[in-house]
């Protein structure tokens, strides 16, 4: 399996895009599809996060070197909720900041606050240690 990082923070390199290489590419290859299979291809690329033309090269060199196509890889679509779930565990920080700005402003605090600050940690952690999971996986 072809080695990629899902995080672009961590490649360096942006949505949508391939990484570089030290020598430039320098052939093209161009190819005709129907409304149907544009379509396809469009899905596909959206759901791994990459350009048509990204989408298309990867794939095709898959096949080309005989691996499977880590576009395609089902770890690298479970790793990507898992950041997106992890994302929305964390936006939780904006509900606990105000249930404190409460606080600060009343003096009186929800009786379930300290529970549902520590339950908002203890599921980050959980998320974020499965995705490490998922990361070390895709990686071998």
């Amino acid at each position: 399996m072809h080695e990629r990082d899902d995080a672009s923070r961590v490649t360096g390199v942006g949505p949508g895009r391939r990484p570089r290489q030290t020598a430039k590419r320098r052939h093209r290859v161009e190819f005709a599809l129907s409304d149907d299979e544009f379509g396809e291809l469009s899905n596909a690329a959206s759901r791994a996060g990459l350009s048509r033309g990204a989408y298309a090269a990867e794939a095709a060199l898959s096949v080309a070197r005989g691996e499977q196509s880590w576009v395609d890889n089902p770890l690298r679509e479970a790793l990507g909720e898992l950041i997106r779930a992890a994302g929305l565990v964390r936006r939780i920080g904006v509900n606990l900041n105000q249930a404190v700005a409460k606080l600060n402003a009343t003096g009186q605090r929800s009786a379930d606050l300290r529970h549902y600050a520590a339950e908002s940690v203890r599921r980050a952690e959980l998320l974020d240690a499965a995705a490490e999971e998922v990361r070390a996986r895709l990686r071998k």
